[in-house]
Parts: C-alpha cells; sequence; structure tokens
C-alpha cells in the first residue's frame, strides 16, 4: 500500500513541496488549504507535470481536512507571516490558534503519523504540535536545521568555488538568529573550513547564515523563501519513506540531552521509518554551548507565553 503524505498549506513553501513529493513518486500527496479552489488547482496542475514526466503519482487538493485522514506524514506549513508591525507575540497568537487547531482536528484521524512541522516560529510550533497531539516525541519534528546548513554550504561554495556536494557542514539551536553554525565542524572535502577562508570571512558567512531568511525576504519584498525550505523538508520526507537513516540536524524535543529539557531545538539526528531514531551528542565548547543556551532560551520564552495564554 502507497504511504500518504498530506501537507497543510497550499502557499509556496506547501506547493513546491507536493511538487517535489509528487514528482519523486515516493508518496501520494494530499494538498490542503482554506483557501477554495487554490489546493485542488494547484494539485491538478502538479498532476498535470507528472505526465510531461512520466511519473505514476497521485495528487488531489482539498479544503477539508477530513481528507487527510489515514496520513503517514503530515507537514505543516500553514499560518501566517510577520506583517510590518506587526508584534513577534501577535504572530505567535495566530500561528498557536492555526497549528493547534489542526493538531486537534488532525491527531485522531491520523494516530500513526509523523508531523513535520514548518511553520514560524518553528521551534515552538513543534512544541505545541507534541503537546496537543500527546504522541511520542519520535514522531515530531521540526524542519530548520536542514535549510540553515544548506545556507551556509551555499555561501561557503560561492566563496570558495567548491561544490556544496563536497562541503560538511553542520548548524545547531533554534531556527532563527540565534541558530549556531558549527565552524570547527565544517570541513570542504574533509580539509577544515579554517584552510580555506579567514577567521573574519568565516564570520562574515556565519553572520549572513543566521541572516538568511531575512536577506531573501528584503529582495522579495512581498514574500519569503520557499524553494530551499521545501526541499529541506522534501529530505526530511525522503529519508522517513526510505528509512535511509540519515544524519540531519532537525528540532526535535530534548530530555536532558546537550544539557537542555522540556524544549524543541536543534541538534544533529538519525532519521528513519519511525521519525527520530536517535539524537546524536557532541561535545560543545563553552562558546558553542553559550550559544546553544541562549537559543534554548529563546524558544523557552516563547512557550511561556502560550503557557500563560492558556493554548498549551
Amino acid at each position: 500500500m502507497r504511504k500518504k503524505v498530506a501537507i497543510v498549506g497550499a502557499g509556496n513553501v506547501g506547493a513546491t513541496l507536493a511538487l517535489f513529493v509528487t514528482n519523486s513518486g515516493l508518496a501520494d500527496v494530499v494538498l490542503f488549504d482554506i483557501v477554495e479552489g487554490m489546493p485542488q488547482g494547484k494539485a491538478l496542475d502538479i498532476l498535470q507535470n507528472t505526465a510531461v514526466l512520466g511519473v505514476r503519482a497521485n495528487i488531489f487538493g482539498t479544503n477539508n481536512l477530513d481528507d487527510l485522514a489515514g496520513a503517514d506524514i503530515i507537514v505543516i506549513t500553514a499560518g501566517l507571516a510577520r506583517k510590518p508591525g506587526m508584534r513577534r507575540k501577535d504572530l505567535l497568537m495566530a500561528n498557536a490558534d492555526i497549528v493547534g487547531g489542526i493538531v486537534k482536528r488532525l491527531t485522531p484521524q491520523c494516530p500513526d503519523a509523523i508531523y513535520i512541522v514548518v511553520t514560524n516560529p518553528m521551534d515552538v510550533m513543534a512544541y505545541l504540535t507534541l503537546m496537543i497531539s500527546s504522541v511520542s516525541r519520535q514522531k515530531v519534528l521540526g524542519m530548520g536545521g536542514i535549510l540553515d546548513s544548506s545556507r551556509f554550504k551555499t555561501f561557503i561554495s560561492m566563496e570558495t568555488g567548491a561544490s556544496p556536494r563536497d562541503i560538511e557542514t553542520l548548524v545547531l539551536g533554534g531556527h532563527g538568529l540565534y541558530m549556531v553554525p558549527l565552524v570547527r565542524f565544517t570541513t570542504v572535502k574533509g580539509i577544515p573550513l579554517s584552510k580555506w577562508l579567514s577567521k573574519e570571512k568565516i564570520e562574515a558567512l556565519v553572520t549572513r547564515t543566521r541572516e538568511g531568511g531575512a536577506e531573501i525576504v528584503s529582495l522579495l519584498k512581498t514574500g519569503s523563501a520557499y524553494y530551499a525550505p521545501a526541499q529541506s523538508t522534501f529530505e526530511m520526507i525522503k529519508a522517513i519513506l526510505l528509512d535511509e537513516k540519515r544524519v540531519l540536524p532537525c528540532s526535535v524535543y530534548l530530555e536532558g540531552e546537550y544539557g537542555v529539557e522540556d524544549v524543541f531545538n536543534g541538534v544533529p539526528v538519525i532519521l528513519g521509518k519511525q521519525g527520530l531514531e536517535k539524537i546524536i551528542e557532541i561535545e560543545l565548547t563553552d562558546d558553542e554551548r553559550k550559544a546553544f543556551e541562549n537559543s534554548t532560551n529563546e524558544v523557552k520564552d516563547m512557550i511561556k507565553i502560550l503557557r500563560e495564554e492558556g493554548k498549551i
């Protein structure tokens, strides 16, 4: 029996992800959105593209969450983007209502599903998903580390001229300004990055990585990144569907790992058919640990707001 991937939100990220999953032929796709006609139209367009490729795959769009019943993987991309003048707390509350309502509806209908959360603030929305669904922590994952690592790889490739395929890097922490790119674990074909670039240049690339999303927003003016986020999410889906046991940086629920607990944050994990199969702990320097704690505290502060407002 074919696997079923449900994508909640047919905006740029959701629709692009639906294209990637459908074209892979790995699973059937259900694309949901509240806007009438939009998920149906995008799904039909994607289906017609498979005829060009010669891929046999099924996708359909819907405005009814009941059509997502029995999904093996649920990807949540639905939510509001921050608008000029909007306070961070306002965005947090609005997206908590959206994500919380979706999870409450889907949990009884998809009891075995693995959740991948993309909606921002991602680490907090993943925590909300876990608390509301009451599934095991193996089944709720946040997408962020893969995207952040891909941005770091891109900037390194642009600076060194080396292929991204030969660049290995690792980004810990939350998906935002408090992320922790680990320079000492970054290599180009096994050669430390410090042998390629000066300390000042590396620091500039780290800063650009942290501000990677904002840079794209400033260029687009009316939108945000979606190709790379969708591809990053697809890598997670593929690792799960094919039981690849990939080592990838993902946001997961920590229960004492890295010295923190009761919070989601980005760490290296093994992804397979069970979802989170293992958290890989690495020794951090004092500076890295401090940066990781700062990232964790930012997420905890937002979780505290949700608790105070009765969202959890």
